[in-house]
């Protein structure tokens, strides 16, 4: 079974990241620093499928798990960034049962999905497709993004999908679903946020939410409420963080 997967049904703490940009130095560098698992940002960045799949390369040789976060639900992108390489895929706007189906269908191949066989590098260009057939069954990772209302009002249905091997919180979003984006301590917030843990436990799901600021306080404080498949801010956010900080830090010399 592949590490990640593995990790998530016995609900282990795993820690990764995001990256927006293109460039094959960053996912090294992030990877060098110990991030168990990195996500390639199809939805939120100008990355194409070409640089993709490097990137997924570069992660994947650095031995962590390659994800990719789609730019929506799409059997056809999905096809591509799994044949790329792709240890599996984190969706986004998984409001219902329906949607949450497409996207594990899309990712394995018949009897269990609808995936289309290439000989691309997951297969090793052919010469390994028998041992990419079998991984796939016990190493691919399908992540339902929760991050509207809506999904919130459908969680036992979509948790109940065979499949879906976790969720992840998108906050920013589900604050914006419910007429109050980034406000975090607001009470719709919160109740939601307590929804979600409710029906994860219902069903055992593992899950975890996206930290985007890079808050050790605040990742330790999802750690303590439970969540274990936790994504520590993005590589912009990193790198603006600390360019602020040391600055601030060099002005007051």
């Amino acid at each position: 079974m592949g590490i990640l997967k593995e990790k998530l049904r016995n609900h282990q703490l795993t820690i990764g990241s995001w990256i927006t940009l293109a460039h094959p130095a960053l996912p090294e560098i992030m990877a060098k620093a110990g991030f168990e698992w990195l996500v390639v940002d199809l939805e939120h960045s100008v990355i194409t499928i070409r640089e993709a799949e490097e990137l997924i390369r570069v992660i994947d040789l650095c031995g962590v798990t390659p994800l990719v976060r789609l730019t929506a639900n799409n059997p056809a992108q999905i096809k591509r960034v799994m044949d790329a390489g792709a240890h599996g895929v984190i969706v986004p706007m998984v409001n219902n049962a329906e949607q949450a189906l497409a996207a594990v269908s899309a990712v394995y191949y018949p009897p269990k999905g609808n995936r289309g066989v290439g000989l691309a590098r997951a297969q090793g260009y052919g010469a390994r497709f028998q041992e990419y057939l079998a991984w796939q069954e016990t190493g691919a990772v399908v992540i339902a993004q929760i991050e509207h209302i809506e999904a919130v009002n459908n969680l036992d249905a979509i948790f109940q999908v065979p499949g879906i091997d976790g969720y992840i919180i998108g906050p920013y979003d589900l604050s914006g679903s419910l007429g109050v984006p980034g406000r975090f301590d607001h009470p719709q917030f919160l109740e939601a946020m307590k929804e979600i843990g409710l029906a994860a436990a219902r069903h055992h799901k593992p899950g975890g939410v996206h930290v985007v600021e890079p808050s050790p306080e605040e990742t330790r404080k999802f750690i303590k409420e439970g969540y274990c498949f936790l994504a520590y801010s993005l590589d912009t956010r990193l790198l603006d963080v600390s360019c602020r900080s040391g600055l601030q830090q060099v002005t007051k010399l």
